[in-house]
């Protein structure tokens, strides 16, 4: 299936959860945080107030309870707005 945001909404591809902490200690599922950052897989045009600085490929972080969660094909992705994105990630 072929998604294409509107106006200024950019499509996410989260990632995926830390499965073990720095010391090694395994996280179980009901306690994993949900991920801060992803992969911008579709972007819109942006509005005629507000230029799409996104495009596809591009990695970012964002607010904790940004977007809205959808699934395409068994994959879960984010679709958010483009004020939602905090940052770019070089």
């Amino acid at each position: 299936m072929n998604i294409k945001p509107l106006a200024d909404r950019v499509l996410i591809l989260p990632a995926p959860a830390e499965e073990k902490t720095i010391g090694g200690i395994i996280i179980p599922d009901t306690a994993k945080e949900k991920p801060l950052k992803g992969e911008v897989i579709a972007a819109g045009n942006g509005t005629k107030d507000e230029e799409m600085v996104l495009k596809a490929g591009d990695h970012v972080l964002y607010g904790k309870y940004a977007g809205t969660e959808i699934e395409l094909d068994g994959t879960k992705y984010l679709i958010m707005r483009q004020s939602d994105v905090l940052a770019v990630l070089g």
